[in-house]
């Protein structure tokens, strides 16, 4: 039978020369998305905006076969609970929501994404090879908690709390922070061999009020949390917890709970997880 992946994207591929799917529309968005793209944006962060259109288009034909309505109904129920666009009539911005529900939500009984499914029809179609590597590296993207560690240039430093590692980033949004905030985002890889920064996608979540300690011992509580429960394919637990949380609304519910104030290019949260009390709005669902 094959995963669900390779299934869905052996339909879509033969819808090609027909109407049933309108192969044509998510070509025109990657079009679209190259003339809005203007030389004032960094050509690394660009990458990945067209990158997300031609995901999105394709999603949208995904979403019309029976083989993904686990997704569906995952990602309508969190539409109806979180209400995403953006504050202030959600913490959950469009473009935090856009990739966790494209790259971070599992379904069907192979356990896959749309993205999964994307790799499996890209390579197959008239595009560029750098927008396939470009999808790679969305789909293997995460959040992370970072402590901001100063600026270099027009860089902002970043530090991953759990693993260590230190990370120049382009923060698209604009948001330049201070030294000792802990920021919640989700860090791309340069997605081309000439750029030299990796890329905060999205308007950054902020937390105030509590160091990196906090969040250190509160990743080393959840890991084991989720190893104790060992879900199916784990095989990294940090990576898994991050990406798919111990549930699917996991970190959708955290920013939602979180949530203290905004400015037009930074979300600020308040509160550790897995600590009720810390949070302005209440607990996780666990």
């Amino acid at each position: 039978m094959g995963s669900i992946a390779q299934r869905i994207a052996k339909q879509i591929l033969s819808y090609q020369d027909t109407n049933i799917v309108d192969m044509d529309s998510w070509r025109e968005g990657k079009e679209c998305a190259e003339k809005m793209i203007n030389t004032n944006h960094d050509p690394c962060y660009a990458e990945y905006v067209v990158g997300q259109n031609i995901a999105s288009f394709i999603a949208e034909e995904i979403c019309l076969l029976k083989e993904a309505k686990g997704f569906v109904r995952t990602v309508s129920q969190a539409e109806d609970d979180y209400k995403p666009c953006g504050p202030p009539i959600s913490p959950l911005t469009l473009s935090y929501f856009t990739m966790w529900s494209m790259f971070d939500v599992l379904f069907g009984s192979s356990r896959e994404t749309i993205g999964s499914c994307i790799l499996c029809i890209l390579p197959k179609l008239d595009l560029p090879s750098g927008i396939l590597n470009t999808m790679k590296l969305m789909h293997l993207s995460r959040m992370g908690f970072y402590v901001h560690c100063g600026i270099e240039g027009k860089a902002v430093l970043l530090q991953e709390i759990h693993t260590g590692e230190t990370v120049k980033c382009l923060v698209p949004s604009g948001y330049i922070g201070i030294r000792g905030q802990i920021w919640f985002v989700r860090v791309m890889e340069p997605p081309l061999a000439s750029c030299l920064r990796h890329v905060v996608m999205g308007t950054p979540y902020v937390i105030r009020g509590f160091p990196a300690y906090e969040y250190a011992d509160y990743l080393d509580r959840e890991i084991k949390r989720l190893e104790q429960r060992k879900p199916p394919g784990m095989k990294d637990s940090y990576h898994h917890l991050m990406k798919y949380g111990l549930n699917p609304n996991h970190w959708n519910e955290y920013i939602f709970c979180a949530y203290s104030n905004y400015q037009h290019d930074a979300v600020f949260l308040h509160g550790v997880p897995d600590i009720p009390k810390s949070m302005p709005h209440g607990h996780l669902k666990r």
